[in-house]
């Protein structure tokens, strides 16, 4: 049977160590897709657990003990799986402050994914996540959200901010392509990892790139779009809302081709 990881600090986590944690909410992670013992972005990774550790609890964990946590897990499993790293405090939640010197990192792994093959129709809902700009657990409304979407007939749920700005989907970026140009919406996001990889390899590529606002009444004007996450660079959309989007092979191409040009990176 295969295995896989559910280490705290590097090392197999007990019964004892992940009780405190079932349903804890004061807390963030980063989610990756690790393929040949290796890992795509890992800098961007690092990068965002030390950033939301500093927001969080006014200190981070250096960064190379964070990779020896990643490459225990790593090699207590497949060479290809999902892997979650998640950063707490063991203070827990409710407490007026943390020590970032005490600061755990629970890592698990799980069968690696690739994402629903798509095309994708998203419901539309107003809705603006509390600090957007980190990956924190405890987002209630996302699976809810989610579930709404799917009764109505969709596949999942793009988000529109007060202003009428598209932003991001449930668990997802968005992306759109003006038949030219990818376009990254103009909102506060979660800046993925994904998305971060594919600007930079769509910069060394030479393909424009421009960040604008998309509101629903601008959609007819643009050329496809797309969601992406770790599972994947590109998942097609086919409508947001009531606004149905063309099909455009060559952008998801493009993000796909962009993303497999970003190197692999041993923990």
């Amino acid at each position: 049977m295969t295995s896989f990881a559910v280490h705290r600090n590097g090392r197999a986590a007990t019964a004892e160590e992940l009780a405190p944690l079932a349903f804890a909410g004061y807390a963030h992670f980063t989610a990756m897709q690790v393929r040949g013992g290796r890992i795509r972005g890992l800098d961007l990774h690092l990068e965002r657990l030390r950033n939301a550790s500093v927001e969080l609890f006014g200190g981070a964990l250096p960064d190379d003990q964070v990779r020896s946590y990643l490459r225990a897990a790593v090699a207590a499993g497949p060479a290809d799986v999902s892997l979650t790293a998640t950063v707490y405090s063991p203070k827990g939640e409710f407490t007026a402050a943390g020590d970032a010197a005490e600061l755990d990192v629970l890592v698990r792994t799980g069968p690696a994914a690739a994402g629903p093959d798509g095309p994708l129709a998203l419901s539309v809902v107003e809705h603006e996540r509390f600090l957007p700009e980190l990956k924190h657990v405890g987002e209630v409304a996302k699976t809810y959200l989610l579930r709404q979407a799917v009764a109505q007939g969709f596949d999942d749920a793009a988000f529109v901010d007060r202003r009428g700005r598209l932003s991001e989907a449930t668990i997802w970026n968005l992306a759109f392509w003006d038949g030219t140009s990818v376009v990254w919406p103009t909102a506060e996001v979660l800046g993925g990892i994904t998305m971060g990889i594919l600007r930079r390899q769509l910069d060394r590529l030479g393909v424009p790139q421009r960040v604008q606002e998309v509101t629903l009444t601008g959609l007819p004007a643009l050329a496809g779009a797309v969601v992406m996450n770790s599972w994947t660079p590109g998942v097609a959309v086919s409508r947001i809302g009531s606004v149905s989007l063309p099909d455009a092979p060559s952008f998801l191409e493009l993000l796909h081709r962009a993303y497999q040009a970003e190197p692999l990176t041993a923990p």
